[in-house]
């Protein structure tokens, strides 16, 4: 049975009053909010990303190994993704496994992470460093019923990567640093309001 990851965002500029609606539709929560750190490998001639691919090592309480790739065939209404993913159990020595073959560490990436179970779907609620989201995961008709639950407007869905978002706003804002960190983003004002029209309802790359 092929692995697809079905999913779309939403830009939420507050994420509180979203989780009580979240939690008054009966939603259990799956995960506690914690600390995610990815690291984007490549190879040298950039395949990966020329194959729309994504190699990532992600770190939070446990070690995940995960292998993204474009299905032969997907719904234009959702970000679809073939998904493999491994847990490992020592995310250095997985580091060093993927140098030897010939993979680079490219890109970090961080975001704060909490789950939700609304029936077939998983409510994600992200903090990214230029803004918080709602990332739907799950059977498309669970998605959608999902965004009608919740209030959410169909026509502001996003169906890029926070990847993808924060390589157009490095080049909006005019941001000279290519690691994704809250670190990176400190002192940096960004409205993403100001930007969202450009992401709605647009695909983009996998992460």
């Amino acid at each position: 049975m092929e692995q697809l990851e079905i999913e779309l965002k939403f830009f939420i500029a507050d994420l509180d009053p979203l989780r009580e609606r979240i939690r008054s539709l009966g939603a259990a929560c799956t995960t506690e909010r914690g600390f995610e750190h990815n690291v984007r490998y490549e190879t040298d001639d950039d395949a990966l990303r020329r194959g729309n691919c994504l190699l990532r090592l992600r770190r939070d309480r446990t070690a995940t190994l995960t292998f993204k790739s474009p299905p032969p065939a997907s719904d234009p209404r959702f970000k679809t993704y073939r998904e493999l993913e491994v847990t490992v159990e020592d995310f250095d020595t997985m580091d060093a496994i993927l140098n030897a073959l010939g993979f680079t560490a490219r890109q970090v990436y961080q975001k704060w992470r909490e789950t939700w179970q609304l029936g077939d779907a998983c409510l994600c609620l992200d903090s990214m460093p230029f803004g918080n989201f709602l990332e739907i995961e799950g059977p498309p008709a669970s998605i959608m019923q999902s965004v009608r639950l919740l209030g959410l407007r169909w026509e502001h869905r996003i169906l890029a990567s926070y990847l993808g978002m924060f390589a157009t706003l490095r080049e909006a804002a005019k941001i000279d640093f290519a690691d994704l960190t809250f670190d990176n983003f400190a002192g940096i004002a960004i409205e993403f309001e100001h930007y969202r029209h450009r992401f709605e309802a647009e695909p983009d790359g996998a992460d």
